[in-house]
């Protein structure tokens, strides 16, 4: 499988990343570092996504239903080399569905996801999911 972005920028403007249907804008000057994501926020938005495309994937492989799901992530960022060091998340997912196994869900999306087993080789991830009642 193959996957594909095209991203632009100008002199002290900002960037966008354009993935199939879909533009995504990016900070690169200080005037924007408040509003729009930086290149490493998004990095860690692509994570989530990862995470969250694989609670949906698992939901159906493992027969449980949820109403939502959510995730918070944090990262730290090393100086010398700059680089992400250590990656916690919380994941939360809005159930009453009694097949919902916390573990086996931790375990697959920890071995099958594409983005986490990345990130995974070059750094350490740390993560906690919680089933929250509806």
């Amino acid at each position: 499988m193959k996957y594909f972005s095209k991203a632009s920028s100008s002199s002290k403007n900002n960037g966008s990343i354009q993935i199939k249907a879909s533009e995504i804008g990016f900070g690169t000057t200080p005037e924007s570092s408040n509003t729009l994501p930086n290149p490493a926020e998004l990095f860690l938005g692509s994570f989530s996504s990862c995470i969250l495309k694989n609670v949906e994937r698992f939901s159906i492989l493992m027969n449980f239903e949820y109403s939502q799901a959510e995730i918070t992530v944090s990262a730290t960022r090393l100086e010398k080399p700059p680089r992400m060091d250590d990656i916690d998340y919380e994941l939360k997912i809005y159930s009453q569905d009694q097949n919902l196994n916390i573990n086996l869900l931790k375990k697959n999306i920890e071995k099958f996801g594409t983005i986490f087993n990345t990130v995974k080789a070059s750094c350490s991830v740390n993560g906690d999911i919680k089933k929250i009642p509806e």
